[in-house]
């Protein structure tokens, strides 16, 4: 009688266990699936910050070994015409 007291008893304690471990991972689970949501947005940004850097550095790169690039770079920036060149402005039609 001793031991299907004792084994009734494991039986109880492992269902409760269970049924505990059960109610408590259940709120876990979406909170860990929103937290790999996250994790995924925080990898494509690296990842799409990281093409940017690499097509900052090679533009970069262009810049400094070729002179007039530079020159054609800072001209546009500042908007600057030779006295032989013809600029023509276009305007949207809305």
């Amino acid at each position: 009688m001793g031991s299907s007291l004792k084994k009734s008893a494991y039986a109880i304690v492992l269902v409760l266990a269970a049924g505990y471990a059960f109610f408590s991972l259940r709120a876990a689970i979406p909170a860990l699936a929103e937290r790999r949501q996250q994790v995924q947005q925080a990898e494509r940004r690296n990842a799409e910050l990281t093409r940017e850097i690499e097509w900052k550095r090679d533009r970069i790169n262009r810049l400094r070994e070729s002179p007039s690039l530079q020159e054609l770079e800072i001209r546009q920036r500042l908007k600057l015409v030779r006295p032989d060149e013809k600029v023509f402005v276009l305007q949207d039609k809305k």
